[in-house]
């Protein structure tokens, strides 16, 4: 390229890039046609005389966030990097932060609003600032967790989000899974049970959290809850994660009718009615799950950090991330 080819490159880009003229301007004072200006500026760009750097962001986040989101064809996705040394707790409220954000700025008047509950929820909540909004009903997507987690109960963290929305709250007063069937059933038949079950259907938005496979370790929320027939039962059936308490193999199949009769909370198949399921999960113990969720539409918006996705591609047989390092 002729060097007088290239100063009108580097003269065109400077007037754009650093004074911030528009294409249109410099077209005028050039006395050149406007699609010229548009095809130098690209030429600039290909032949290096121009780089565009993101001071503070690593860009190739932002490359992921859009090769995830076009993939699974979701609405959103928001990719952290994951801070090194920091501990399980930090990492989710650094995810926290940011999803309490990006929600926050999405919900509109006259909203009806589903919650899940869980330790990820809890930290959304824990992060999101008021927002006056008009109309706005926040209800239970399942019944709660055992006394000894009531930090995380539906119920409160329902309370809560009321009252930053300046919306109406619902509640359930039942653990979201029974001893047996008829005793579920009964409590989905009642009569105050009724208003919840019609909101499921009217849902706008589902918050939730995306569970890994149970465990029953001291510190799992399941511990009080699931029965050691149910582990066994839930590791025969390859059960990967849950999503309000249903749990679901690596294809996003429900499994264990038995628990699932047994369960309070909005099924699977009426989740995928939503139109907005947003989800907030982090750990690549979690990757599995999330993808299974992925895989048969569960959720369409997502809130997560690198090394998760990392681990959720690698599951997926992805090749997208070796790709770019290779």
């Amino acid at each position: 390229m002729k060097e007088e080819k290239k100063r009108l490159l580097a003269k065109i880009a400077y007037m754009h890039y650093i004074e911030g003229k528009s294409q249109t301007t410099i077209s005028k004072e050039l006395d050149i046609y406007r699609t010229t200006v548009c095809r130098m500026l690209a030429k600039a760009k290909d032949e290096g005389i121009v780089k565009i750097e993101i001071q503070g962001y690593d860009s190739s986040l932002f490359a992921l966030e859009s090769y995830v989101q076009e993939k699974y064809g979701l609405k959103k996705v928001t990719i952290l990097p994951y801070q090194a040394g920091h501990d399980d707790q930090d990492n989710l409220n650094h995810i926290a932060k940011e999803g309490a954000e990006v929600l926050r700025s999405m919900i509109k008047d006259n909203e009806v609003i589903g919650i899940s509950w869980g330790s990820s929820i809890s930290a959304l909540i824990d992060h999101m600032t008021q927002k006056s909004l008009k109309g706005i009903s926040i209800f239970p997507l399942s019944g709660g967790p055992s006394a000894i987690h009531a930090n995380f109960h539906v119920n409160t963290l329902v309370y809560r989000l009321a009252r930053l929305f300046h919306g109406q709250s619902s509640f359930i007063n039942a653990t979201v899974i029974q001893e047996n069937a008829t005793i579920a059933q009964g409590i989905k038949k009642s009569k105050y049970f009724e208003k919840t079950l019609l909101s499921w259907e009217k849902l706008d938005w589902a918050v939730i959290g995306i569970g890994a496979e149970p465990n029953a370790q001291k510190n799992s929320q399941w511990r009080d809850l699931l029965m050691g027939s149910d582990y066994m039962k839930l590791r025969q059936l390859e059960a990967v994660g849950e999503i309000c308490c249903r749990f679901f193999d690596k294809n996003g199949q429900s499994v264990d009718k038995d628990l699932q009769e047994r369960t309070i909370g909005i099924s699977l198949q009426q989740l995928r009615q939503v139109p907005n399921v947003f989800a907030i999960a982090c750990g690549q113990e979690k990757a599995a799950a999330i993808l299974a969720s992925l895989k048969v539409k569960c959720i369409n918006y997502l809130v997560t950090d690198e090394e998760t996705i990392k681990a959720l591609l690698a599951k997926d047989g992805d090749t997208y991330l070796q790709d770019k390092i290779g």
